[in-house]
């Protein structure tokens, strides 16, 4: 361990920051390890196999997994050697150690991550309960079943891989192997799906046991707090969306409304209320009658006007489809919530889409917390070791690269606005192309890959662009991306996941490009966390490769500017404006520290929204066991043969006691399962009322978990109670239930999604504090506002009082 990677450890465990750099513990194991493997070398793949057998006997007979360890990664080395013609390095070797020790392990881009995650996943599914690699997209998870596959198999290994759309028989195979491939969000919709089955042979997930989390940064931190949803037809139809996008249309800003300094509150002036009560005849907008109306109408200026088509969404086959802000991909199947999403599809002409009724929801990050052992791989995992532990409670382990990394990070070249910034990175862009050196180019939006395309190719430039508009075909424009003369212009697609190789795919004119200096990695924007900057460079550079990176940012940035880099920078560091780029340190630095504050709000996010759901997930966790129990073993005491004698003595002359037994079990399910429905919408409702308790004067996090507490408590009451009125009133005759008739089957249609979390920076309810006629004098205002927020509060749970009743 070289003296700077010493004195880093020694600083991050004075700072009892939980990253490991020191290697030394996994040394003696590492050479147990080469020992064992030279004596495998003149075993027939029949031993081998028999080999890895064995070891499966050894642990079901009560072996301990680190016991046999050793022999389990030395039989990996050895079959990846003989099948794939790939032996592990000592680094991937090193990493697989940690990951059994239940580490996020960070390698740099190209190290081979996906050959390291064999060995301890290999390992874990030895006990028979199966092991997950979490993988970031169905692709990855279909490429890296195939690829490593015959790995597993050359030991004795059964391995499958859930893909979108699959059947439920397909899923519950997979999952039966002992490896299974998959993304994070599927599995968390299969557990979701499983809460809702009503026979046991429906289940298609086990219990689990052991994953390992592929890109464990972006899918522990950036997607964790985001909840996966199953929802069901109401029979509801949306209605409204269209004449509010219209009437939005009509709305000038600066006249009719105004939006706060960071564009995440819009707010109407009182001509904008004026005018919008006007056409749509409510009367005051903030009347209660009213309320929903103004929801609504808020969500149409939203999509209006804080919303950006080829930014935060596309339209692609009349529907509109999010854009992830960290990936630059099509955030499968993601919904905005509260009506949102209606909006902007009215907005943009499109077929709109119910919600439907949520039956179920969980967040990746509670999904991933039922792992018994979770631990993960990815690149860039040290800037975030103090969430993952404080969330995951693990430690992140820093592993050397195999060769030395020799790529070259430049300075970031600012510019004090955005056309200055364009003209420079187009001559750049030329300049190098002209050469022959391959280019990447990192945008920030949809839009912006294809202004920048059209500008490079006004000036001859051939490239090109991969964004969320043409995903399908990224595989075939990556592959190309190292070649000569390449230039490829990407959203953070290129940023993640993405394996360039100098020279094209077939290294043909790897040399030549070596010569040229390697893959030239251009990023036009700072991104909101330095990881995702990270993962853009790491594209040049991998195993060793020669390359570099450099940053092209202006103070017109959407992101400084939302941030007020100006201010921070001040008045005398700032130059007047001007075409050449500035050369102030103090720029970049504040740049820099923009940066950092907007990661440390970021992640108070994260931990408020952490803090709003782990009361729900609790109790989720107990109503799950409870209809588990149920579902498996029927109902439990007291039983409705105990509460309803009569009734049940009569019944079970009718259809046997067998069979009554079983509509007992059928009837529990449903009312669970109904009861938790209804209470999924109390708390939602619970979640936007508690911003309201400022008006009161109350923390609004602690009045929240003081109302779901209370609300939960009667819960159990009223599925019983809910349970008895049903039972007394079921028709049951003595062909048994009719459970359409009774209303009892369910929906009939069922999706999933997963809820982008507070687009809104804040709740719909503290737009009242925006209102401009309540600015008109300072005595006034406390009072007001208390007026309304408290008659807000009270008509919501009046209506949460009548629909419990």
């Amino acid at each position: 361990m070289s003296w700077s990677v010493r004195a880093r450890h020694v600083l991050d465990r004075l700072r009892g920051r939980p990253i490991e750099h020191d290697l030394a513990p996994y040394r003696a194991a590492l050479a147990r390890i080469a020992d064992l493997e030279a004596g495998l070398a003149h075993l027939a793949d029949e031993q081998i196999l028999q080999a890895g057998q064995a070891l499966r006997q050894r642990v079901g007979a009560g072996a301990a997994l680190d016991g046999v360890m050793p022999e389990a990664f030395a039989l990996v080395r050895e079959a990846a050697r003989r099948v794939l013609g790939q032996r592990p390095f000592d680094v991937q070797m090193l990493a697989g150690l940690a990951m059994h020790r239940g580490h996020v392990v960070q390698m740099a881009t190209g190290e081979g991550k996906t050959l390291a995650a064999v060995a301890p996943t290999f390992l874990a599914s030895l006990t028979g309960r199966g092991a997950h690699v979490l993988t970031f997209n169905d692709y990855l998870a279909r490429r890296d079943a195939a690829w490593m596959g015959p790995v597993y198999r050359a030991l004795g290994a059964t391995i499958g891989s859930v893909q979108e759309g699959q059947e439920p028989h397909e899923r519950r195979a997979a999952y039966a192997a002992d490896v299974t491939y998959v993304t994070a969000k599927e599995a968390g919709f299969d557990y979701l799906r499983d809460g809702l089955v009503l026979e046991p042979e429906d289940l298609v997930l086990r219990p689990f046991d052991f994953a390992i989390v592929d890109e464990a940064d972006s899918i522990l931190i950036d997607e964790a707090r985001v909840p996966l949803v199953i929802a069901g037809e109401t029979g509801e139809t949306l209605v409204g969306p269209q004449r509010l996008a219209a009437l939005v249309r009509t709305l000038e800003r600066g006249v009719h409304f105004d939006t706060d300094e960071y564009a995440h509150v819009i707010s109407l002036t009182e001509a904008g209320l004026a005018r919008a009560e006007a056409v749509l005849g409510c009367g005051d907008l903030y009347a209660t009658e009213n309320l929903e109306l103004h929801a609504r109408l808020r969500h149409a200026l939203h999509a209006e006007y804080l919303l950006h088509r080829d930014v935060d969404y596309i339209v692609r086959r009349d529907r509109v489809e999010l854009v992830d802000d960290f990936t630059g991909r099509v955030a499968e199947k993601r919904h905005w919530p509260d009506g949102l999403q209606a909006a902007v599809e009215a907005k943009e002409g499109v077929n709109l889409n119910a919600e439907g009724r949520i039956l179920g929801s969980i967040t990746l990050q509670h999904f991933l917390r039922l792992y018994p052992r979770l631990s993960g791989m990815t690149a860039t995992a040290a800037t975030s070791a103090d969430e993952l532990h404080s969330f995951y409670e693990v430690i992140v382990t820093v592993v050397p690269t195999h060769r030395p990394m020799i790529r070259v990070d430049h300075p970031d070249v600012v510019f004090t606005h955005a056309e200055a910034k364009r003209a420079e990175l187009v001559e750049e862009i030329e300049r190098v192309h002209a050469s022959g050196r391959p280019i990447l180019v990192g945008t920030a939006s949809v839009g912006e890959s294809e202004e920048l395309a059209a500008h490079l190719q006004e000036r001859g430039v051939d490239c090109q662009v991969l964004n969320a508009k043409n995903d399908e075909a990224e595989a075939s424009v990556i592959a190309r991306a190292g070649a000569l003369h390449a230039v490829t212009i990407s959203t953070n697609m290129a940023g993640r996941g993405t394996d360039i190789r100098l020279g094209g795919p077939d290294e043909s004119q790897r040399e030549a490009v070596v010569e040229l200096g390697g893959l030239y990695v251009i990023g036009t924007n700072r991104h909101s966390s330095r990881r995702i900057d990270d993962q853009l460079r790491g594209r040049a550079g991998r195993q060793g490769d020669p390359g570099s990176s450099r940053f092209f940012v202006s103070l017109e940035d959407e992101l400084l500017r939302r941030y007020g880099v100006e201010n921070l920078v001040g008045t005398r560091g700032l130059p007047a404006r001007q075409t050449a780029a500035i050369e102030r340190p103090l720029v970049r630095a504040e740049i820099s520290r923009a940066q950092r504050v907007i990661e440390g709000e970021s992640w108070e996010t994260r931990r408020m929204l952490y803090a709003y759901s782990e009361p729900v997930e609790r109790q989720r966790r107990l109503v799950a066991t409870w209809r588990r129990d149920a579902l498996e073993n029927g109902a439990q005491a007291p039983t409705l043969a105990e509460g309803h004698p009569e009734r049940w003595t009569m019944l079970a002359g009718r259809v046997g006691e067998a069979a009554l037994r079983e509509i007992e079990r059928r009837l529990t399910l449903h009312v669970i399962d109904r009861a938790w429905t209804d209470y999924l919408a109390e708390v939602r409702e619970m979640r936007d009322d508690s911003h309201l308790q400022i008006f009161a004067g109350r923390l609004p996090l602690a009045e929240f978990h003081r109302e779901v507490g209370q609300t939960f408590l009667a819960l159990e009451e009223r599925i019983d109670k809910d349970l008895g009125e049903a039972f007394e009133t079921l028709e049951v005759s003595e062909a048994g239930v009719d459970w359409d008739r009774a209303q009892l089957r369910g929906p009939s249609a069922t999706w999933t999604y997963v809820v982008s979390e507070n687009p809104y920076g804040v709740s719909t309810a503290m737009s009242i504090l925006h209102r401009p006629s309540m600015t008109f004098a300072a005595v006034i205002v406390p009072y007001l506002v208390l007026a309304q927020g408290l008659a807000q509060l009270r008509w919501r749970r009046a209506r949460r009082s009548r629909h419990t009743r």
